[in-house]
C-alpha cells in the first residue's frame, strides 16, 4: 500500500515514536544527537524533542520522537524497541497514542522544512525553482518639506513573491504565491537597519511562496520504495487574511519574468 507524504507538519500518532527508560547520565542535548543519529536512520525526522521524568518517576528522560512517514516510524520502532542504542540499558520505544476524535488542522511547512523534504525524497538537483514575480509594494516615501523629512504615520515593508516549483523527473511543476509585511520606522531603524529590513522581507517573502506551492504537491512513497508525486491545487492551505489581495496581484503576475 503507497503512503502520502504531505508538505505539512506531521500531527499523526502513526508518524509519533515515545521513547523511555533514558539514561540520567548524559545531558538532555547529548541525548538529542545520540536519538537523531539513532533514528534518522529509517527515515527524516521532523523533531527530537527530550524531556526529564516526572519527579515521582526514577531520574532520567523520555523523548518524542516525529518522523514525516509513518512506514518509517513503524520500521524504527520494531527496530530499536528494547535494544540497548546507544546506552548501557535498552529503551523502550512504542508508537504515539492519540484519541481518534482529536481533530488537528494540518498546518504548513515552511520553506526551509519543505526545500529539506524534498531533499530527501527527490534528491538535490531533482527539483527547482523559478521566481516568475517578485515586487516591493511598500509605501516608503518620504515627504519632505525643505530640509525637514516629514514621516508617514504608518510605514511598512511589504514584497510580494510568485515562483514554480519544477520536478523534470516528474512531469509535474507548482506554482505559490507569498506576501510578506514588516513594520519598520525608517527616522528611529535609520538606513542599515531599514536596508537589513528589507532584504529580510524579501526572502522571507521567497519562503512563504516556496512553503505555498510546496503544500500542493503530495509526496507518494510505493511499496517498491519507489517515489512519485501527485499535484492537487486544492491542497492548497491559504492564508485567508491575504486570499483576496494576492487574488489581484496573481492577476498582474501573469507575464513570467526573470529574476535579477
Amino acid at each position: 500500500m503507497a503512503e502520502l507524504v504531505p508538505f505539512a507538519v506531521p500531527t499523526d500518532s502513526d508518524k509519533t515514536l515515545l521513547v523511555w527508560e533514558l539514561s540520567s547520565g548524559p545531558t538532555a542535548e547529548a541525548l538529542h544527537h545520540s536519538l537523531f543519529t539513532a533514528f534518522s536512520q529509517f527515515g527524516l525526522l521532523y523533531s527530537v524533542r527530550v524531556f526529564p521524568n516526572a519527579a515521582v518517576a526514577q531520574p532520567g528522560f523520555y523523548a518524542v520522537i516525529k518522523f514525516y512517514s509513518a512506514l518509517a516510524a513503524h520500521r524504527a520502532q520494531k527496530a530499536c524497541d528494547r535494544k540497548l542504542l546507544f546506552q548501557t540499558s535498552p529503551v523502550k520505544v512504542h508508537l504515539g497514542t492519540r484519541h481518534k476524535a482529536v481533530q488537528h488542522q494540518a498546518l504548513p511547512l515552511n520553506g526551509s522544512q519543505c526545500q529539506e523534504l524534498a531533499n530527501y525524497y527527490f534528491g538535490f538537483n531533482g527539483w527547482s525553482k523559478r521566481i516568475i514575480k517578485l515586487q516591493e509594494l511598500s509605501d516608503l516615501e518620504e515627504r519632505e518639506n525643505g530640509d525637514t523629512m516629514v514621516p508617514l504615520p504608518k510605514q511598512s515593508l511589504k514584497f510580494f513573491c510568485a515562483l514554480e516549483v519544477v520536478l523534470p523527473s516528474y512531469d509535474c511543476k507548482s506554482t505559490g504565491i507569498g506576501l510578506v509585511e514588516e513594520p519598520v520606522n525608517k527616522m528611529e531603524e535609520g538606513p542599515l537597519s531599514c536596508l537589513m529590513k528589507r532584504k529580510t522581507a524579501q526572502k522571507l517573502a521567497i519562503q512563504k511562496a516556496l512553503s505555498n506551492a510546496f503544500q500542493k504537491l503530495l509526496i507518494v512513497v510505493l511499496e517498491s520504495g519507489k517515489i512519485a508525486v501527485e499535484y492537487r491545487p486544492s491542497e492548497e492551505i491559504v492564508d485567508v487574511r491575504w486570499e483576496e489581495e494576492l487574488h489581484g496581484l496573481i492577476q498582474m503576475s501573469a507575464s513570467p519574468q526573470e529574476p535579477d
